[in-house]
């Protein structure tokens, strides 16, 4: 069975307190598959690029064990790009260019060979395709698990409620929550949005960690503090990435192996951010993995003595 991603393969070009750089691969496809390589080796990659994406990106996904039949090649067009520059804390961030290109008029071909979908990762396009995408299954997923943002719940309401209702897992950042629900706190901004139909809700807070939410019950992870953040491109892709990877491998969706998911999700976001673009998510090795998984746990480990 295999674990499908939809998104973004583009290049990107990013400026932070740290440093620049030219056109680099970026995209919400190309983090989210290598982050889940590291745990499932069955990552099929659904996208479009121009011809002017390199080969040996192409090759690289390839050497991640990740089938690229998905990702539609357009001669003589151009790959997505988007600029961007980071603010001093890091959290915020100015879009300087934004180029769509191939994007503007994707239409998602499922290949017959991801038909055997049984972990399907929407990542953050139109609520549209998103829809579209999960039609064209000949069969429902065991798990769908869909990123949004705030632009498609301003300019796109309708359809991203209508998406909502047919995915199990809906990833969004604070802000947006907030945005979604109407609700400042953040747990009855959760009650309102699983009352749209997710089963699960995780709410994204950078630096904070995360918060998941299933029914009644909740489960809050921490974010693990780093000395240098040098580009926080991709993080959330490389979260979701990371998180439906684990689910994938260990084959039970179910609260307890969603808290497990969200650290793993998390571990692989902070390999992420320390450096530029995929350049630390390409070459992580299973040891670097289990070294940061146990700074996690360190981190929120405790005895209470009464």
């Amino acid at each position: 069975m295999s674990l499908v991603v939809i998104g973004t393969v583009a290049f990107d070009a990013i400026e932070t307190p740290f440093g620049k750089t030219d056109k680099i691969v970026g995209g919400a496809a190309t983090y989210a598959g290598l982050a889940a390589s590291y745990f499932y080796d069955q990552v099929k990659i659904v996208a479009v690029v121009g011809d002017d994406f390199p080969e040996q990106e192409i090759e690289d996904f390839h050497n991640h064990h990740i089938s690229t039949e998905g990702i539609q090649i357009k001669t003589g067009e151009k790959s997505f790009f988007w600029a961007g520059k980071y603010h001093n804390d890091m959290n915020s961030r100015d879009t300087l260019v934004t180029e769509l290109n191939v994007l503007a008029d994707f239409d998602p071909i499922i290949p017959e060979s991801y038909q055997d979908c049984e972990y399907l990762m929407l990542g953050n396009l139109t609520p549209q395709i998103q829809q579209t995408v999960i039609k064209r299954l000949h069969k429902r997923p065991k798990l769908i698990v869909m990123d949004t943002m705030n632009f498609w719940m301003d300019i796109a309401m309708d359809d991203l409620l209508e998406t909502i209702k047919l995915v199990d897992v809906l990833t969004i950042n604070d802000a947006e929550a907030r945005q979604l629900s109407g609700e400042y706190s953040l747990v009855k901004a959760a009650r309102k949005i699983l009352a749209m139909g997710p089963k699960y809700l995780i709410i994204k807070k950078g630096e904070h960690g995360a918060l998941l939410f299933n029914e009644d019950r909740i489960f809050a992870a921490p974010a693990l503090p780093l000395a240098d953040v040098f580009d926080p491109t991709g993080a959330g892709d490389t979260f979701a990435g990371g998180f439906i990877g684990y689910l994938a491998k260990v084959g039970t969706v179910n609260f307890n192996n969603m808290k497990n998911a969200i650290i793993y999700g998390s571990a692989l976001a902070s390999f992420c951010v320390e450096k530029f673009g995929t350049e630390r998510l390409k070459h992580l090795t299973e040891n670097d993995i289990k070294a940061r998984i146990q700074e996690f746990v360190s981190l929120s480990s405790f005895n209470i003595i009464s």
